[in-house]
């Protein structure tokens, strides 16, 4: 296993020291998935709702919440990111979230994808529960990173 890069030697947690690397551009997919009734995706799909246009909402909240991601995880880097893409898939039991983030610097943006597709799911979840409140949120995870020294990983 390696070694955990947030904890020192005494195991107290720390902000990695990204001052030595390079400036390289770097690229996360995360995506995740709702599941949801056929009559509440079809009140999504048709505009239905009473709070609105629920993916146009969420895909705003998705890029709003990549850009705070280190304001709500502790130890992640506050970040001036280039691109954030929020896509939305319909499939026959709900919908597939999939965010793309990019930053040209000295650390990853996994934490800001999959951070972006979490608040894109709770908000799906925020306007479409008065019809239902049994969606279940589920399968959030990071399809791929690029950049760094890593190069690149795909789930």
């Amino acid at each position: 296993m390696s070694k955990l890069t947030h904890i020192d030697a005494d195991g107290a947690a720390h902000m990695v020291d990204v001052s030595g690397k390079d400036d390289t551009r770097r690229d996360a997919i995360a995506s995740g998935h709702i599941s949801m009734h056929a009559d509440t995706l079809q009140a999504i799909k048709d505009n239905a709702l009473k709070k609105g246009d629920v993916l146009s909402i969420a895909r705003i909240a998705a890029i709003m919440a990549a850009k705070k991601t280190s304001e709500l995880i502790p130890l992640c880097h506050p970040l001036m990111l280039n691109k954030i893409s929020v896509d939305f898939e319909y499939l026959d039991d709900g919908i597939l979230v999939t965010s793309l983030v990019r930053i040209n610097g000295k650390t990853g943006v996994e934490m800001e994808a999959l951070t972006a597709v979490n608040i894109a799911l709770l908000t799906i979840y925020d306007m479409a529960k008065a019809v239902q409140k049994d969606m279940v949120i589920n399968d959030v995870k990071l399809i791929k990173k690029t950049g760094g020294k890593s190069g690149e990983w795909n789930a």
